[in-house]
C-alpha cells in the first residue's frame, strides 16, 4: 500500500497480480492477508488495465471477462495440498471469458506411487508456470507497456516479461519468497547467457 500510494496515475499499462484470497489454508493466507478495498481502489488508479488472480474471493466490478486456468495435470491436487484444479482471474478488457488448459507450475514430470515428480520444486505455494504469464502477455499487453505486479511470489511473472522485453516493476513483503525469486530469474538470465 505504500509503494501505491507514492504512484502516479496511469503509471502502469497492465497490472497482473496474485495476491492473498483470504481462505485461511496457510500462514500466507491466513484471512487477515487478504486485500481491503481500497488496495483495489489504488491498484485501478495506477493500472489502465487488470488481471486479478484469485478474483472469485474478491467483489470487484463486473465483468465478462474472465480467465480460466485449468490445471491440465490430473493429479494437481495431489501436488499442493488443497489446492483447486482451476483458478479464476478478472480481467478488466473487455471480451469473453478464456479457459488456458496448462500443467500446473514445477514442471512436474512423471507420478511415482500417486505423487507428482517434480524437476524442480516450486519455490512458492500458488506458484504458476512462466508459460501462463507468457500467454497472458502475449494475449493482452502490446510492446512499450509498462508492467506491475504486487505479490511477486515466485517470480514467474518477471521471467515471462524479462523474455518478451517488458518493464515490470514488482514487489514481494516476504523476505524469503523475494530472495528465491531473484535467484531463481538470475539461474534463468545465466542459462540465457550461456547458450
Amino acid at each position: 500500500m505504500e509503494a501505491l500510494a507514492k504512484m502516479q496515475d496511469n503509471q502502469f499499462d497492465l497490472a497482473i497480480v496474485d495476491p492473498p484470497y483470504g481462505i485461511d489454508i496457510a500462514e500466507w493466507d491466513e484471512i487477515d492477508m487478504k486485500p481491503k478495498d481500497e488496495y483495489f481502489k489504488e491498484l485501478f488508479r495506477v493500472s489502465k488495465n487488470q488481471i486479478i488472480w484469485g478474483a472469485n474471493y474478491f467483489h470487484l466490478p463486473h465483468s465478462q471477462s474472465w480467465i480460466c486456468w485449468h490445471k491440465t495435470a490430473g493429479f494437481t491436487k495431489r501436488a499442493f495440498s488443497g489446492a483447486s484444479d482451476f483458478e479464476l482471474a478478472w480481467v478488466s478488457f473487455d471480451g469473453k471469458a478464456r479457459l488456458i488448459p496448462l500443467t500446473c507450475s514445477g514442471n512436474i514430470i512423471g507420478i511415482n506411487g500417486g505423487r507428482p515428480n517434480y524437476k524442480y520444486k516450486p519455490i512458492h505455494p500458488t506458484q504458476k508456470p512462466v508459460e501462463l504469464y507468457t500467454i497472458l502477455l502475449e494475449d493482452y499487453a502490446k510492446e512499450g507497456d509498462k508492467i506491475l505486479d504486487t505479490h511477486l511470489g515466485s517470480g514467474s511473472i518477471a521471467i515471462a516479461c524479462h523474455n518478451l522485453g517488458y518493464d515490470l516493476e514488482g514487489y514481494e513483503l516476504d523476505e524469503e519468497y523475494y530472495n528465491a525469486a531473484v535467484k531463481r530469474y538470475n539461474n534463468h538470465i545465466a542459462q540465457l547467457k550461456m547458450f
